[in-house]
């Protein structure tokens, strides 16, 4: 890390960054963290490391970067629920029936965002947004069952905390991820960035109805993933990963993603309190797990 830095972005896809993650916070740097699977892998590990250094990890995602602007300021103790949005993905209305004839071009077609591969899968599966859960717990200290997640195909208001006298706030922006990423880099302050300005009055209703569990099983599966907790997480990250990559090679069909994930959870051994070298090693062997899953599907 080079010395004279003040902050350091962690945009690695998937767990890649964990290691450098954790250097960086050993250096004393604060934390632009935009790769969620870091604190879905590791959470405890790396949120008991940057306390130990007193750095700051500062959320990139728009959902988590939205609730650590809603809680600036605020008691903890007052916060209720937090309540992430997400887009539904390109799949929001397609009846569960025709999932297996989802391609990968099609699950690449995202309503709203323009991102990676790989996450943009995941917004189509709705593990982006399981994935999340599980970060906004590590980020925010809120237990599992005091997260939820609504759906919201606008993508303006990009997340909400709901205090304890009924209370809600809500972020809003322009959907455009530099909103967020100059937040991060710009915290505590706040400057003009020329960036486009949200008009109210040209948006008409915000919609926002319940996900459907049942068709998309990953918001349930990263729920008990997150609950649990030791190599759980872990476990569910990496097979989901190992199912991505099959699915977008032709190897794997869309709902054969979190039916990879599923067999990783039952099927892999569990540990309750795993160090850093317990958490890699039930990451490698989730993905040869998953790939003979994959192979033998």
């Amino acid at each position: 890390v080079l010395p004279d830095a003040d902050l350091v972005l962690i945009a690695i896809v998937g767990t890649a960054g964990l290691r450098p993650a954790l250097a960086a916070i050993e250096a004393g740097k604060d934390l632009a963290l935009a790769s969620k699977e870091i604190l879905v892998m590791a959470g405890g590990i790396v949120m008991e490391a940057a306390r130990r250094k007193g750095v700051n990890i500062l959320p990139v995602d728009s959902e988590h970067n939205a609730i650590f602007q809603c809680l600036n300021g605020e008691d903890p103790d007052a916060v209720h629920r937090l309540l992430l949005t997400c887009s539904g993905g390109p799949f929001l209305d397609l009846p569960a029936h025709r999932f297996p004839e989802i391609t990968p071009e099609l699950a690449l077609n995202h309503p709203t965002w323009s991102m990676g591969r790989k996450i943009t899968v995941d917004s189509a599966t709705l593990f982006n947004k399981g994935l999340e859960m599980i970060e906004a717990r590590w980020l925010f200290g809120v237990p599992m069952d005091r997260i939820d997640v609504v759906i919201h195909p606008r993508s303006i208001v990009h997340s909400m905390v709901e205090f304890v006298d009924g209370s809600v706030l809500a972020q809003m922006s322009v959907t455009d991820m530099i909103f967020p990423i100059q937040y991060a880099f710009t915290y505590p302050g706040r400057v003009d960035g020329g960036l486009k300005r949200l008009d109210l009055s040209a948006l008409g209703n915000l919609e926002f109805r319940p996900p459907r569990d049942v068709d998309f099983p990953a918001l349930g599966l990263a729920k008990l993933a997150g609950e649990r907790g030791g190599t759980l997480p872990a476990v569910l990250n990496a097979a989901n990963e190992t199912a991505v990559d099959a699915f977008l090679s032709h190897r794997l069909p869309f709902p054969g993603i979190w039916e990879t994930v599923r067999h990783c959870m039952e099927t892999v051994p569990f540990e309750p309190a795993p160090d850093l070298d317990a958490l890699i090693k039930a990451d490698l062997r989730a993905r040869e797990t998953a790939a003979r899953f994959i192979a033998n599907s």
